[in-house]
């Protein structure tokens, strides 16, 4: 219960300091993926349907999202976040963003059901870093990854330890290559099509993911 009231608090913290003056704007929408890949590991079986809904204010943004797999082996997600982003220059940016990390299935209002991460990223005209730390019931996993885009193709490469990888130590988890373009079906309506190639050096995998956007 201590962690459901941190959850709230710090959302609505985050909701308090956001300026009222700024252009408001309320977007949903849906992505489905062949697969759920998220920092290298691979989540639930068949293709995986993740919608989502966002309230945005100038810089700041809070929302759920979620995902739910199609096939035999189900692995739901379904998550609460508050970020705030801003610019430190015409090419440079900083934004903080806090997840409530939640799994159907356990019980909600069980402080061990949630798991928190703050994340600060850092964005330096085409490249970024970005840094996290992912906490529940007193233990936590660092996650840390660079990008880069390159045209139309974005680089991944992150890295961390605990859950991250197999043996528990600091390793890299997530090389990733992917790119996107529009589809265009008619004269005024295109599909947005993205595509990833994901190998997870730590537990030797390799995946390569497909989805859309609705």
């Amino acid at each position: 219960m201590k962690k459901t009231l941190l959850i709230a608090a710090s959302l609505f913290l985050l909701m308090a300091i956001t300026p009222v003056v700024k252009a408001q704007e309320v977007s949903t929408g849906l992505d489905i993926y062949s697969s759920y890949v998220w920092r290298g590991t691979k989540f639930g079986t068949g293709p995986a349907f993740q919608p989502y809904m966002e309230f945005s204010a100038g810089g700041f943004a809070i929302g759920a999202w979620g995902s739910f797999s199609a096939g035999d082996v189900e692995d739901a997600e379904a998550d609460l976040y508050a970020s705030y982003g801003f610019d430190l220059s015409e090419n440079s940016s900083l934004s903080f963003t806090l997840t409530d990390y939640y799994f159907p299935g356990d019980l909600w209002f069980e402080g061990t059901s949630h798991y928190i991460e703050p994340m600060v990223s850092l964005g330096l005209g085409s490249f970024s870093l970005t840094g996290a730390y992912m906490m529940n019931d007193g233990e936590g996993d660092i996650y840390l990854e660079a990008g880069l885009t390159a045209g139309p193709v974005d680089l991944t490469l992150g890295g961390g330890d605990g859950a991250y990888t197999v043996d528990g130590e600091f390793n890299i988890c997530n090389i990733g290559i992917s790119t996107s373009k529009e589809v265009k079906i008619t004269d005024s309506f295109s599909l947005p099509v993205s595509g990833a190639a994901i190998l997870n050096p730590s537990s030797e995998q390799f995946y390569i993911v497909v989805g859309i956007s609705l």
